[in-house]
């Protein structure tokens, strides 16, 4: 009995073989991770900060292939970029561009519109900023205006153009992006005449 078992042979045990399949499968699972973990796939990084309301074409964003495993179908891709999308909410410049910020220009519910503030804007207000939209309105007799109020808590600025000379702090114009249901309050304040100021959001002491 003991020279049968001493003289057997290990590739004939049955355990031989299950722990070499064993050993097998361990290394390719390990070569199969490692692969996955090497593939990219191709999404849309914004090539510039990008508003609410903004169409999102070719020239505003780069294809960049990143590793982002399942995590990939939550990004827009050159595949997905179809004419007629709009940014919904703002897109930082070297952001990758998710789906859910992008949507058809029928179901924008933004605009812009242009003011001018009377007050200086800081020069950390660039496009992207939030900011909130002060409004005077101007006094029924004589001159001068009323107590200060908030015409809108929120809104997204497009683009500020800061004019040259000495008084460049007080002539600054900006483009704004507002919700369309808030259209109608800003418009009639600048038709009014009233005093509008553009301060960022947090300024408030």
């Amino acid at each position: 009995m003991s020279t049968a078992r001493a003289g057997r042979r290990p590739w004939t045990d049955l355990r031989f073989f299950i722990g070499l399949v064993l050993i097998i499968l361990s290394v390719a699972g390990v070569w199969v991770i490692v692969g996955a973990a090497k593939q990219t796939s191709p999404v849309l990084q914004a090539a510039r900060t990008i508003v609410p309301g903004e169409p999102l074409t070719s020239a505003d964003v780069r294809v960049v292939d990143v590793v982002l495993g399942t995590a990939a179908a939550g990004y827009l891709t050159p595949a997905t970029l179809a004419p007629g999308l709009i940014a919904t909410r703002t897109i930082t410049e070297g952001e990758l561009v998710p789906s859910t910020a992008a949507a058809d220009a029928d179901e924008g519910r933004t605009t812009s519109v242009v003011v001018r503030s009377t007050v200086p804007v800081p020069a950390s207000v660039a496009p992207g900023a939030v900011v909130e939209l002060w409004a005077a309105d101007p006094v029924a007799e004589g001159k001068g205006f009323g107590e200060p109020r908030v015409l809108l808590s929120e809104a997204t600025v497009a683009s500020v153009d800061r004019d040259d000379g000495p008084l460049s702090a007080k002539a600054t114009t900006l483009e704004i992006v507002v919700n369309r249901s808030r259209v109608g309050e800003v418009l009639a304040a600048l038709t009014g005449g009233s005093s509008l100021s553009v301060v960022p959001v947090g300024a408030r002491s």
